[in-house]
């Protein structure tokens, strides 16, 4: 199904299932005939170059083999190099070996030095693998990266988690960088977050012939335009800046007025009718670059009838956190960032004042501040970053975006969406602020916490992507080029 993400127990369920209805071998036949089609369409109109297939001892080797007979009877220079381990193959594998056998395929027992492919396929493991990949298949993981062709992975890059994203072992573990990778039955969350998009590159899925009506629910989805569509109207004419909502931007201690105004220039450019810094420092006069942006003193800044962005530059002092729980008992609605996110992970009471609220909160921790949050460290919050949001979401009974690549988010009833936007260039100071000020901005307009903070990520993501396409960045971007590129997206879309 469309933009379903699937955990790997759904697809062996799947799997299962589709056994039961075909003949032994037919998933695996189809799979390689989908390896195959696709691999012609990378290697495009000169099908000289010659493609390496690297085989492992599973099923998932099996499809490689298949994939290999496949290339060979459409005239392909194919060559295996099988690694088929100790263990009995199953019998839909053995049959695939025998085939290619067969055939015309080219047979290797090691990866030659200096060696040109046209492509690479990596066959070696798929979903099931469970421990860090060790030798004889290491070395040759980590000697495809001095390989210059691409590399198209089956099902899953090997050693990459496919429920999570996570390099299986960690630090201490290798994955295949594939510049491809070709999915079977269901799209997977760990090829989209945390490790997954620098090792699966250009993901495309492929059902093999399973239908969409005999998939389960799925555990997430990929987030999209779909997601929020019905909020993004164009705007009538008879309207005024009270038809838009006011943001106040909380944050702003000593030394630290510059995330604010990042906050407030990207409420501004999302649509805020009226946008305020309520600094607890003494504020600026004005934003030169802005002007349109209000200062107010913090202490004296009432809270109600505003959506409250809190936490931007904030810091931890005693005024922060009586700012914060006023914030907290208050029914604005309210994006929770930065400083915020680290008080409210320090304060028990103000975990319970949030848990109690009824006005929709959206919390935009990176891992650091979701591990605090949590109370853990925030290499278990990496190691599954989907189980992590949505934890926190339950917690705190709020809407959660967890940053990072493949940003996450989560509600408190456990439904999902990673975020398919965005790249490195978003790994700058600054570009958090930016993005719970367009959360806040569409708050104000009236949409409600799941769609805004959806919305927020996919617009932010894009606004990247988009000044990456018009050449600004990823190297050098900064977070204060983000609003006008999100100001550009939304009006696209809001037709």
């Amino acid at each position: 199904m469309e933009n379903c993400l699937y955990t790997v127990a759904q697809l062996r369920a799947i799997e299962q299932a589709a056994y039961a209805e075909l003949a032994p071998g037919t998933l695996m036949r189809r799979a390689g005939k989908a390896a195959a089609d696709y691999a012609l369409e990378l290697l495009g109109e000169d099908r000289s170059q010659p493609v390496l297939i690297l085989a492992g001892p599973g099923n998932n080797g099996g499809d490689a083999l298949e994939m290999a007979a496949n290339l060979a009877e459409a005239g392909v220079d194919a060559t295996v190099l099988h690694l088929p381990g100790s263990a009995e193959a199953s019998s839909e594998t053995a049959a695939a070996y025998e085939r290619a056998r067969s055939g015309t395929v080219g047979w290797i027992d090691m990866l030659p030095p200096g060696a040109q492919w046209g492509l690479v396929v990596d066959g070696l493991f798929g979903i099931g693998l469970s421990r860090p990949i060790e030798e004889p298949y290491r070395e040759l993981v980590t000697g495809l990266d001095e390989l210059r062709c691409p590399i198209l992975a089956l099902d899953v890059p090997s050693g990459l988690d496919a429920d999570s994203g996570a390099v299986v072992g960690g630090q201490d573990g290798v994955a295949v960088h594939a510049t491809h990778t070709l999915t079977f039955l269901g799209d997977k969350p760990g090829l989209h977050t945390a490790d997954g998009r620098d090792h699966a590159g250009e993901v495309r899925v492929d059902m093999l012939g399973v239908e969409a009506a005999k998939l389960p629910l799925a555990g997430a989805r990929l987030s999209g335009i779909g997601v929020f569509a019905r909020h993004l109207a164009a705007r009538r004419h008879n309207t005024h800046k009270g038809s838009f909502g006011d943001v106040a931007i909380v944050g702003g201690a000593h030394g630290m007025a510059g995330a604010p105004v990042l906050a407030a220039r990207g409420a501004l450019y999302a649509g805020a009718g009226r946008v305020y810094v309520a600094a607890l420092d003494k504020p600026p006069g004005y934003d030169s670059l802005q002007a349109e942006i209000m200062f107010r003193l913090a202490d004296d800044f009432e809270f109600d009838k505003r959506t409250l962005v809190i936490g931007p530059g904030m810091g931890g002092s005693a005024n922060a956190m009586r700012l914060l729980a006023k914030a907290l008992d208050s029914d604005s609605p309210l994006v929770i960032d930065a400083d915020a996110l680290n008080l409210i992970g320090a304060s028990p009471d103000l975990q319970s004042r949030l848990a109690q609220r009824s006005a929709p909160a959206v919390l935009t921790p990176h891992p650091l501040e979701g591990a605090r949050l949590l109370g853990m460290t925030t290499g278990v919050v990496q190691a599954d970053r989907l189980e992590s949001a949505r934890e926190m979401a339950l917690r705190m009974n709020a809407t959660v975006i967890l940053k990072g690549s493949g940003s996450v988010i989560a509600r408190p009833d456990g439904e999902v969406l990673v975020n398919p936007t965005g790249n490195a260039g978003l790994a700058t100071a600054g570009s958090g602020d930016v993005l719970a000020g367009i959360c806040g901005a569409l708050l104000a307009q009236g949409w409600p916490g799941w769609e805004a903070a959806a919305a927020a990520a996919w617009i932010h993501g894009a606004a990247a992507d988009l000044l990456v396409k018009e050449g600004v960045g990823p190297i050098g971007m900064t977070a204060g080029e983000l609003p006008a590129a999100a100001r550009k997206l939304l009006n696209s879309l809001a037709r």
